[in-house]
C-alpha cells in the first residue's frame, strides 16, 4: 500500500469510527429493538417480530402525525426557499459590507434550539407578545397563535422560514455567485428585462442547487421536534403532533421503546421514499440541464 493511501485512511478513521458507534450501529440495534415488545419500566422484552410495525400501520395517531409532518413540509419547504432565494439575490450584490448581512442573517442557524424557541414564545404570546402588542396598536384583536387550531402550525411554518433562512441562503449566494456573467450581458443585449433574465438564465442555472435545497429540507423537516415539544407539545388537539414528537412520547412518556423503534423505521422509510423521488426528478432535471 502506498503511503499516500495509509496517510488517506488514517485521516478518514475517526469519521469512520464516529459513523460507526453513533450512526451505523445504533440504526441496527434499533432495529433489533423494534422486533420486541418493550417496556422501559419492566424487565421483560417478549419478541413479537412484526407485531411492532402492524400496530403501527393499524394506529391513527401515528398516521395524524405523518400527516401534520406532511403538511409542515409541504408549506415551509417551498415558502422557505423562495424566502432564502430572494434574500440570497439580495446579498450575492457586490456591495461594500454585504458579508455582515450574510453572517447576520445566518446566526440563527447556529443558534441554540430550545433558545430560538424559547424567543418564538414571546413573539407569539397574547396580548404581550410582540406581534399581538404591534397589531394591538391598529385596533387589531389579540390572537393566541399557539393555542389555536387554525394558527399554531402556520406560527411553525412562519418560525421555520427565519431559523431555516441561513443554510439555504449560503447555498443559493454559492449558487448565484457560479453562474457566468457574460451569460447576463448576453441576454441584456439580447434586451432582455432584468425578470426575464432572471427567469431564463438565473432560475436555470440554479436547477442543481434548487434541487439539492429541495432534497435536504424535506428531510429535515419531517425530522422536526425541538420547536413542537418547547411550544406547542403536539397541540392544541394534536395538529402539530408531528411524527418525531410522536416517536418521543411513545418512547419517553408512554415507555414503549419497541414501539418507537418500530415507527422511525417506518419514518425512515418515507424519508427514503421522498428523498428517493426526488433524487429521480434532480436526475432528470441535470440531464436536461447538461444537455442545455
Amino acid at each position: 500500500m502506498k503511503r499516500q493511501q495509509k496517510i488517506g485512511y488514517l485521516f478518514i478513521t475517526p469519521a469512520v469510527v464516529h459513523l460507526l458507534v453513533f450512526a451505523i450501529i445504533p440504526i441496527f440495534y434499533a432495529l433489533y429493538l423494534s422486533l420486541f415488545r418493550w417496556n422501559l419500566l419492566r424487565d421483560t422484552r417478549p419478541f413479537v417480530g412484526l407485531g411492532n410495525y402492524v400496530e403501527t400501520f393499524r394506529d391513527g395517531a401515528f398516521w395524524n402525525a405523518m400527516w401534520n409532518s406532511a403538511r409542515y413540509t409541504l408549506t415551509s419547504v417551498p415558502l422557505g426557499m423562495i424566502v432564502a432565494l430572494a434574500v440570497a439575490i439580495l446579498v450575492a450584490q457586490k456591495l461594500k459590507g454585504v458579508a455582515v448581512f450574510r453572517t447576520l442573517f445566518y446566526i440563527p442557524a447556529v443558534s441554540s434550539g430550545v433558545a430560538v424557541s424559547m424567543l418564538w414564545i414571546y413573539v407569539y404570546l397574547p396580548d404581550r407578545g410582540l406581534i399581538n402588542a404591534t397589531s394591538s396598536m391598529f385596533g387589531i384583536p389579540s390572537v393566541d397563535f399557539l393555542n389555536r387550531e387554525q394558527w399554531a402550525m402556520w406560527a411553525l411554518v412562519f418560525m421555520s422560514l427565519w431559523t431555516g433562512l441561513g443554510p439555504k441562503m449560503i447555498i443559493y449566494v454559492a449558487g448565484l455567485l457560479g453562474v457566468p456573467e457574460t451569460l447576463y450581458e448576453a441576454a441584456e443585449l439580447d434586451g432582455a428585462s432584468a425578470f426575464r433574465r432572471f427567469w431564463n438564465v438565473t432560475l436555470p442555472m440554479l436547477a442543481p442547487t434548487t434541487l439539492f435545497v429541495l432534497v435536504t429540507s424535506t428531510i429535515g423537516s419531517f425530522q422536526l421536534f425541538t420547536p413542537i415539544y418547547m411550544m406547542t407539545r403536539g397541540g392544541p388537539n394534536d395538529t402539530t403532533d408531528v411524527v418525531g414528537y410522536h416517536i418521543y412520547r411513545e418512547a419517553w412518556q408512554k415507555f414503549h421503546a419497541g414501539s418507537a423503534a418500530a415507527q422511525s423505521f417506518v419514518l425512515l422509510l418515507v424519508i427514503a421514499g421522498v428523498a428517493w423521488a426526488q433524487y429521480i426528478l434532480m436526475k432528470r432535471q441535470l440531464q436536461g440541464y447538461s444537455a442545455g
